[in-house]
């Protein structure tokens, strides 16, 4: 390379270290105004907007973006899966061994209770009831003579009171032989619905044997499990609201019936039952509903999810007062996709700093995006250079 290059660009090199020395050397300023160059004269062709907002004496101020903080409640609704149950149910069995010689009622028949719905072979114990009132017949006459001859005292005292207790003991055998001819008619012990028969007339069924299924779902208890948190809040007759799976767009209404006395230390849940109507019987027993429960809730500050800041002392946000910033601090209580609710000193509709919370600090002037920018304050502090108070 000639030497004349050399110089050329030993001289370039120079002007721009020195150009950056006048620039950026804290009395580089100085210097330019003495030989007439204004740095500030370049500034001012500059943007005045921009991520930076408003110059304030000169220094931008911070630009943020602010959200209003809201207001919204927890442990408000409870939600959960039960399975329903007939209100009653009945499984009917027979009181003595026998053969079943009839069957008066068939599936989904509506019966009463005490209606008899079958019966077993009672020959036998037709015949002890006939004994037993041959035999009564036979005491009370007896006991009549007793009565006529003890006028004349033919008959003692004591005779009297045997014959009058042999009717007793004979009255007493034709109740018993009654009651064990009556049960051999097999009678629904509630109203209800009748299920399925598992049995035909010609079975032989003993004591154990199932003759049929009655339940009594006018009204439906719910099965479900709560968690303990909401234990204190569960009270009988609070009103509940079911929604069975298999018909979502039909909803019924009912009320707790039934609180278990303790929480399961296994899965942390309460054993709630609810009691829900069923007037047009369109509901059965095993069904599964969701269950819904309103109560006060607690009500708590809400704030973006991006305004929720971490220093020394925990959780934070920023909170704009006349385009100054105010730490306040939060104590996270839920997170959720759109908001996070805080506890917090906060009120609804304060300004929460959402977006540039990285360039605001405590007491600063910031500018709202979309808001006028605060009038000059020449107590800025700060915002003001050491140039230009000079």
């Amino acid at each position: 390379m000639k030497v004349w290059k050399q110089l050329a660009l030993a001289l370039v090199i120079l002007a721009v270290a020195g150009a950056g020395w006048m620039y950026l050397f804290p009395g580089g300023k100085d210097l330019l105004r003495r030989v007439g160059i204004d740095r500030n004269a370049t500034a001012a062709t500059e943007p005045a907007g921009g991520r930076q907002g408003q110059r304030r004496g000169g220094q931008a101020l911070p630009l943020v973006v602010v959200r209003a903080a809201g207001e919204a409640k927890i442990n408000d609704r409870l939600t959960a899966i039960g399975t329903g149950k007939a209100k009653s149910s009945v499984a009917v069995t027979p009181f003595t061994a026998g053969r079943l010689t009839e069957i008066f009622v068939t599936s989904g028949t509506k019966v009463q209770g005490g209606d008899v719905i079958a019966r077993l072979d009672s020959e036998a114990e037709s015949i002890v009831v006939d004994k037993a009132r041959v035999a009564l017949k036979d005491a009370q006459t007896k006991l009549s003579r007793a009565e006529s001859l003890r006028l004349s005292n033919t008959v003692s005292a004591v005779q009297l009171s045997e014959a009058e207790l042999a009717v007793d003991n004979a009255a007493l055998n034709v109740r018993e032989a009654e009651l064990a001819l009556d049960r051999r008619a097999i009678k629904a012990p509630i109203g209800g619905i009748v299920g399925i028969l598992p049995i035909n007339a010609g079975n032989y069924i003993t004591t154990s044997t199932t003759v049929a299924m009655i339940d009594d779902r006018s009204d439906l208890l719910v099965d479900f499990w709560v968690p303990e948190r909401f234990a204190p809040a569960i009270t009988i007759d609070l009103p509940a609201t079911a929604t069975s799976i298999a018909r979502p767009g039909e909803t019924f209404s009912g009320a707790i019936s039934a609180i278990d006395n303790r929480v399961d230390p296994a899965s942390r849940t309460l054993h709630v039952q609810a009691k829900i109507t069923n007037p047009k019987d369109t509901l059965r027993e095993g069904m599964a509903f969701q269950m819904s429960i309103g109560f006060p809730g607690d009500t708590y500050p809400t704030v973006d999810p991006l305004a929720i800041q971490w220093g020394t002392e925990g959780a934070y946000v920023w909170r704009i007062v006349d385009n100054k910033a105010e730490r306040v601090l939060v104590r996270i209580v839920q997170r959720n996709t759109a908001s996070v609710l805080v506890d917090a000193a906060l009120d609804p509709g304060d300004q929460i700093v959402a977006e540039g919370v990285q360039s605001v600090r405590e007491g600063g002037l910031v500018q709202v995006q979309g808001q006028p920018a605060p009038e000059n304050n020449t107590k800025a502090g700060p915002l003001a250079s050491a140039g230009e108070q000079g």
